[in-house]
């Protein structure tokens, strides 16, 4: 569904990604890890049209999507939830679910869609008149996921959907990111620092360091490779 090959992205003249190449499989989850500054967030904003790459290649259905703008790519299905969420912090939780579906003009599609989040995130229903801003950071979490699925993406990135937020809640999110892709058919590419988790929940995985790929394999693989176990699950 997606491919990215020999991708080169700078900040200035510091190079962020140097060269990186990966697949994801329609249907799957495929997980990014790495540690600050290995380049998955840039690996995201360039996909989502948001950053240009300098050299290389991004293929989505088969069509060279590089350096499209950004509202060209929600079009064509892709939606990509922050880190740190982005929320509109002053306007309702349902204010911000109807920002997620601008492009989506038949009211009867709004509407159905936003059953749908509020079937994924009940909270949501009970909090839809509440003031983004004064949402905890889990809950803001589930909205800004929400915001994105408002879109009815077919390929949904997400940054750090862990980042902030309570261990309980955690866990809850990350079974919805299951469930939306299994039920909903919808494939994510997700970056996330709690390895073990992405691990967990994708099906294959790739580890970034400085720019560049420097391991690739299946999730069930990864967990278990001595490399990735030190430096990422924090074991021998």
């Amino acid at each position: 569904m997606l491919e990215i090959k020999n991708l080169v992205v700078n900040y200035g003249v510091i190079a962020a990604l140097q060269g990186i190449s990966l697949a994801v499989k329609p249907g799957a989850i495929v997980t990014l890890i790495g540690g600050n500054g290995a380049g998955k967030t840039t690996t995201l904003r360039t996909v989502s049209g948001l950053l240009k790459a300098r050299t290389g290649e991004v293929i989505y259905e088969g069509r060279n999507i590089t350096n499209l703008p950004a509202h060209e790519l929600v079009k064509l299905g892709i939606a990509h939830v922050p880190e740190g969420r982005m929320v509109f912090a002053n306007l309702t939780v349902l204010e911000n679910l109807r920002m997620g579906a601008y492009l989506i003009t038949d009211k009867s599609v709004i509407s159905r869609e936003l059953d749908y989040v509020f079937n994924v995130f009940p909270r949501l229903k009970e909090r839809e008149k509440q003031i983004a801003g004064t949402l905890s950071g889990g809950e803001q979490q589930m909205l800004a996921i929400g915001r994105a699925l408002m879109s009815k993406p077919k390929f949904l990135m997400l940054d750090e959907p862990s980042l902030g937020i309570a261990p309980l809640l955690v866990q809850k999110i990350f079974e919805k990111i299951v469930e939306i892709n299994r039920d909903h058919k919808i494939t994510v590419l997700l970056v996330e620092q709690n390895a073990n988790l992405a691990l967990e929940v994708s099906s294959y995985g790739y580890v970034l360091e400085t720019g560049r790929i420097i391991l690739s394999d299946s999730s069930e693989k990864l967990r278990v490779n001595p490399q990735v176990k030190s430096a990422y699950l924090g074991g021998a």
